[in-house]
C-alpha cells in the first residue's frame, strides 16, 4: 500500500523513504547480489539518520558517511545510542560494495546484520521524529 508523500521538508517522509529502502534489505531477490541489498540497508540508516536531523531543525550535509553523521548528531547535543553508531559499519554499503572489485562479496551474515542495524537505527529514529513530530 502507498504512503501519502509529505513535503521533503518533513522528517515522516524520510522515515517513509528509509522503511520502503529497509523493506527491500529484508526480502532479497533470487538471483540478485547481496550487496544490493546491503546498500537498502545502508540508505534505510542514512535517511532515517537524516530524518532526526531534519527532526530537530539542523542542517546536514550530503554525504552518505554514517559516522560522520552521527558525530555531526551528537557534537550538536543528540545522543546517539551505542547500537545507533554501529551503522557506521553500514558505510562500506554507500558506494564501495556496489561495483565490482572495490571489496569482496557480501555474505549472508553480512546482509542479515546490515538488517539488523538497519533495524534498530529506523526505530530509534522514529523515537526522535515521533516526540518533535508528533
Amino acid at each position: 500500500m502507498a504512503r501519502k508523500r509529505l513535503p521533503p521538508n518533513d522528517p515522516r517522509e524520510w522515515l517513509n523513504r528509509a522503511q520502503s529502502n529497509l523493506a527491500r534489505a529484508q526480502k532479497p531477490l533470487p538471483g540478485a547480489y547481496l550487496e544490493d541489498f546491503c546498500f537498502d540497508a545502508q540508505q534505510a540508516s542514512e535517511k532515517a539518520i537524516k530524518a532526526v536531523f531534519i527532526a530537530h531543525g539542523l542542517a546536514f550535509p550530503h554525504i552518505h558517511d554514517l559516522g560522520r553523521l552521527l558525530t555531526l548528531l551528537a557534537q550538536a547535543g543528540i545522543r546517539v545510542p551505542k547500537y545507533v553508531s554501529e551503522s557506521d559499519r553500514l558505510t562500506r554499503f554507500a558506494v564501495e560494495a556496489r561495483y565490482p572489485g572495490l571489496s569482496g562479496p557480501v555474505t549472508k551474515s553480512d546482509h542479515r546484520r546490515a538488517v539488523r542495524i538497519a533495524t534498530g537505527v529506523l526505530r530509534w529514529a522514529t523515537r526522535h521524529v515521533e516526540r518533535r513530530c508528533p
